[in-house]
Order: structure tokens, then C-alpha cells, then sequence
């Protein structure tokens, strides 16, 4: 951070240019830099660079924990980030002002538009291997900021070695786990390319030690070889050691081929008799042939295996429903085919719920509207405890369409015996405030306690090891007997549910912290959690909630307010309020 910091003022880039090139494009975390120090704070940041440059007096980049005097200031100010309101950033009503270096004011938004629009593409792909060496490869500033700041970190590290660590690994291994990076140190080293980047910084005049010299020298193609990695004592690649719980789908998979695919997801043997299902898509959102992959793989591990494991890969563990093909689908007014897509999603997670064979699904990262819809048709959840769930649906101008609505409520009823008399009403606003505010769980246990996950779900606090994990709960399930749920019916609130929940929404409207569009999905909302005008009537069945969610969905996406905050989602990656 302090060297990219320094370079970032000798090259006279704007924070802004900084960040955008030090974040997702490094395969470092959006926060990238300044917002990085700001979440951190002045104070302790400025504490624990002072600190290394009084301690490390040998070191041969002390001087790299130098303060600018233009942060001094900041600290003198008061201006510690965002325990204070501001820092390097400062929200000022809707906008977000920098701090600019050269005046140490703040000012409006700027930087290169060329540098984030390009950082931006880049940022993109989601192979972090691909992304890094993409940057670095850029021609102009972009790739040459890159490059430094990059090589002088990478050749920094690789001193470090028989100081700290003997271990390549470790370093990665503490990079990783510490700042939330995508790659490690030598990890990036060898995506850039380990003999190239070898002679780059050579020519660079970089000081590199002697057992990098002895590696090109051995012919080594990069820091890790498979499972192996170099050891720079033994002059060769060792096998890693490995926690047999820290497996990867890859290992864990059984034959050369899936047993089920299609252009959106493929499901493996996974060993043990556990059938696992992934998507394809791009970041695991459900299409169509998710849909229909689902189906068929529920069939085939009722069949031939004895549970199923719903297991992704990549930054989330799935965003949700194509906005896009819900979009094109409504601009079109294809009416019967979004129903009939909105439809096989519903009976999907029901038939994930209602399955012969235990279902256990691993979320992580991102797990909204759908993807929690998905969580609510499996049996069992072992999640991340780095997971953010939520039924987001009203940002987008929707409602749950995927048996969320449905799920959600009824998961939280679940604990009433059969047969018992109550008034729903208070099952109902509670469901109706976690849908209608959007709310999203910030970990699992959150989520746990937002009712999104149950008490009795497992939760992995090691990413590496929720796969063995999650396989485990499966097992665990499926060896004691496991047998599928029985189908509930309960009497909701109705018409009168639907009256005092509308008084609650107008109440919001009228004090300003709601819109007329947002009164009308939420009064859609309550129509359907309260089972309809006549949901007091009796006892209401899951298809009868689901009929009234499906219609619910289709009219919203008929709305053109709703279909304007669909477009500006796409376009922005950010909610529109209208």
C-alpha cells in the first residue's frame, strides 16, 4: 500500500486512478487502497507504518514506511476515515468526494476516466490469473503503474524468504487469508509468467536472491508445480502438505466426465454416493439450463446416488436470476414463456425440497434472491461463515419469484406442530420487513439468525474446507435415516393482513423513505404472504402461494418503473430508486 502510495504521487496519479488499478484488477479487494485505509483507519494505519520504519532498521526498503506529509496532515486534522466521516473519501450528500493530494482538500470526483474505464473492463474477468497478467500487459500508464507497483512487492517478497518463512506458500497462504487477496505473491508471479517476469525485473534492476537465480537455473517453469511447490532449501519442488479437508471440486471429482450437463451446469460423482451439482454461468446466476439441470439431477441422484450436494465455485455462490433474460423476456411481452421460466424455478426448489435423497447446498460470498431461493430448497445448508444472504428482489422492482416468498414463510412456521392454532400475523411482518427492506445478512450466523439459513446449519469458518464439509452433511444425513419433509398448509392473514401491512408501507411513503412504486411491490408482497383476499379462510397449500408469488412477479415485470430498475441495475451494478 505505501509503495503504490509513493509511486501514485511520484507518477502524479489521483487517488481515484490508484484505487481503480489496486483493487479487483490486482485481484485485490474493491477497497483496493485509500478505501482500504479509510475502513482501516488514519490512525492505525499511520501507527503501523510508523512502526515498521522504528523496527525494521535493516531493512532494505525502510524508507517505503514513510508517511507523506499530505497523510501527516489528514492525522492532525482529524480526517481518520470513516470513524470519522471521512478520509481519503468523504460522502458530501449523494456524491463521494476525494481528497486531493497537491491541496489537501476535498473535491468533486475525478481521476482518468481512460484508467477506470479500462481498469473496469479488466476487472471483469473473472479468472484472477487472467485478470492480473491482462493488467500488467496494458500499454501506457495503466500497464506500467501495474507492473511497478507489482514487481516491487513480488521482488520484496521473495527476500523475505529464509527471513520469515522458508515457505513460498505461507507468504501467499498469509497475503490471502490477511487482506482478502485473490492470489498471493508468488501466485501472481506466476501468472504474469515466472521466467518473463524473472528477466523483467533484472532488467529493471530489481535485487532478486540467489534461490530465484537457482530455480531459472533448474529450469523450474514457476513457483508451484500441481500440488507441489518450490522449496528454496531443497532447490526442488516438495508436495505440499495437505489437510485431507482442504479438497477442491476438482479432487473430490470422480471419472473424466460429468454425469449430467448442459451449457449452464454439469453434475459430477463426487464420491461416497453424493451427486454434486454446479453452474456454468456467469457468477452462477440460474438461466434456463440451471433450471433444467436442477430437475435432472435430483432425478439422477434419487436414482443412483444417496444425496446431493449443490456446490459452486468462482467469488459467489450465485447472484440470483439472468436479469438479463427477464429483461429481454418482458421488453418482448413473452408473457407465457417468463411464466413458464418463472414456474420451473419454483417447482425446481420444490423439488430440491421434496426430494427422496438429502440435498445440502454451500453457500458463500453472494447469496441473493435466488440463490438463497435455492438455500430454501435444500434440506441442509453449510455455509461460509463469509456469506451475505438476502432476498433482494425489490431492488429490481420484483418480488421473490423463485417459491422465495413462499419459503421464507413457511420456513419460519416450520417449528409450529400440525394441528395447532395461530395467528400468522406476526410470522407474516416479520418475513414482509426482511423481503420489503431487502434486507441482506452481513455472515452466515447472521443469516442463521435472520431465519434465511436454519439454527441447525452447519457453518465452515474455513472457505478451504467447505466442500469436505459440506459433502460430510450429506453423508451425515443420508447414513441416519433421512427422510423428506411432508408438505404444510397454514392459514394466513388475508385481507386484513394485507390492509394493516398497506398502512405500514403508506406510513413509509408518506414520511418520504418510500416511493409510489415501491408501495405498489410491497402491497404486491403482502397480497401474497397473506395468502390473498381470503387467505383466512383456511388452510392455504404451497401451490396456492406459489400461483399468487408467480403472478405477483409477472405483473411487477409488466411495470415500466420495474422495468427501469432492472435496466439500471444492468447498466450500473447499483439499485435505482424511482
Amino acid at each position: 500500500m505505501m509503495a503504490a502510495i509513493h509511486l501514485m504521487l511520484e507518477k502524479g496519479l489521483a487517488p481515484e486512478d490508484l484505487d481503480a488499478i489496486t483493487g479487483v484488477p490486482m485481484g485485490h479487494p474493491k477497497s483496493a487502497s485509500f478505501r482500504t485505509g479509510d475502513l482501516v483507519g488514519l490512525d492505525t494505519l499511520v501507527h503501523v507504518v510508523d512502526n515498521c520504519h522504528a523496527s525494521l532498521t535493516a531493512d532494505e526498503d525502510r524508507e517505503v514506511f514513510t508517511v507523506p506529509p499530505y497523510i501527516r496532515e489528514m492525522l492532525k486534522k482529524g480526517q481518520l476515515g470513516d470513524k470519522t466521516k471521512g478520509g481519503f473519501y468523504k460522502r458530501v450528500g449523494k456524491d463521494i468526494h476525494t481528497l486531493d493530494p497537491t491541496t489537501g482538500e476535498y473535491r468533486a470526483k475525478g481521476g482518468s476516466e481512460d484508467i477506470a474505464k479500462a481498469c473496469k473492463k479488466i476487472g471483469k474477468t473473472e479468472d484472477p490469473r487472467a485478470r492480473v497478467k491482462a493488467l500488467v500487459a496494458t500499454e501506457g500508464l495503466i500497464g506500467d503503474f501495474a507492473w511497478q507497483a507489482l514487481s516491487k512487492g513480488l521482488a520484496y517478497a521473495a527476500r523475505r524468504i529464509g527471513e520469515i518463512t522458508d515457505d513460498p506458500k505461507a507468504i501467499d497462504d498469509g497475503m490471502k487469508w490477511g487482506y482478502n487477496w485473490e492470489l498471493g505473491p508468488f501466485e501472481t508471479w506466476d501468472a504474469l509468467g515466472f521466467a518473463e517476469t524473472v528477466a523483467r525485473m533484472k532488467a529493471d534492476g530489481l535485487a532478486l536472491p540467489g534461490w530465484v537465480d537457482k530455480m531459472v537455473a533448474a529450469g523450474a517453469k514457476g513457483f508451484y508445480d500441481g500440488d507441489r511447490v518450490w522449496s528454496p532449501e531443497k532447490g526442488d519442488y516438495v508436495r505440499r502438505a495437505a489437510d485431507p479437508r482442504e479438497v477442491t471440486l476438482d479432487v473430490l471429482r470422480k471419472g473424466g466426465a460429468p454425469v449430467l450437463k448442459n451449457a449452464g451446469a454439469e453434475a459430477w460423482d463426487l464420491g461416497d454416493g453424493v451427486l454434486g451439482l454446479t453452474f456454468k454461468s456467469k457468477s452462477n446466476s440460474i438461466d434456463a439450463d440451471v433450471i433444467k439441470m436442477i430437475h435432472d439431477t435430483v432425478d439422477k441422484a434419487e436414482a443412483e446416488f444417496r444425496g446431493l450436494l449443490v456446490y459452486n465455485t468462482g467469488e459467489h455462490f450465485c447472484v440470483g436470476a439472468n436479469l438479463f433474460a427477464v429483461v429481454m423476456a418482458a421488453g418482448q411481452k413473452q408473457w407465457d414463456g417468463l411464466r413458464e421460466m418463472i414456474r420451473g424455478y419454483q417447482y425446481a426448489t420444490q423439488r430440491m425440497k421434496y426430494a427422496t435423497v438429502p440435498v445440502v447446498a454451500a453457500p458463500f460470498g453472494m447469496t441473493v434472491g435466488g440463490g438463497l431461493e435455492l438455500c430454501f430448497g435444500a434440506d441442509g445448508v453449510q455455509a461460509a461463515l463469509e456469506t451475505y444472504a438476502g432476498l433482494v428482489e425489490v431492488g429490481v422492482g420484483l418480488i421473490p419469484g423463485g417459491a422465495g416468498t413462499l419459503n421464507m414463510l413457511w420456513r419460519s412456521l416450520e417449528g409450529v406442530p400440525e394441528g395447532v392454532e395461530i395467528d400468522t400475523y406476526a410470522f407474516v411482518t416479520q418475513v414482509f420487513k426482511n423481503i420489503a427492506l431487502a434486507k441482506v445478512a452481513l455472515s452466515a450466523e447472521e443469516a442463521k439468525a435472520a431465519g434465511f439459513f436454519r439454527a441447525t446449519d452447519g457453518v465452515s469458518f474455513d472457505r478451504a474446507r467447505q466442500l469436505w464439509e459440506a459433502k460430510q452433511r450429506v453423508i451425515g444425513m443420508a447414513s441416519t435415516g433421512y427422510h423428506p419433509p411432508s408438505p404444510r398448509a397454514y392459514k394466513l392473514p388475508g385481507e386484513n393482513g394485507v390492509a394493516t401491512l398497506k398502512m405500514m408501507v403508506n406510513t413509509l411513503v408518506a414520511g418520504g423513505y418510500a416511493s409510489e412504486h415501491d408501495a405498489k411491490i410491497a402491497t404486491k408482497l403482502a397480497e401474497v404472504l397473506c395468502g390473498g383476499a381470503n387467505g383466512h379462510v383456511g388452510p392455504n397449500s404451497e401451490d396456492k402461494i406459489l400461483e399468487l408469488e408467480r403472478e405477483a412477479f409477472l405483473s411487477l415485470c409488466g411495470e415500466p418503473l420495474s422495468q427501469a430498475r432492472m435496466q439500471y441495475m444492468l447498466q450500473n451494478n447499483k439499485p435505482l430508486r424511482n
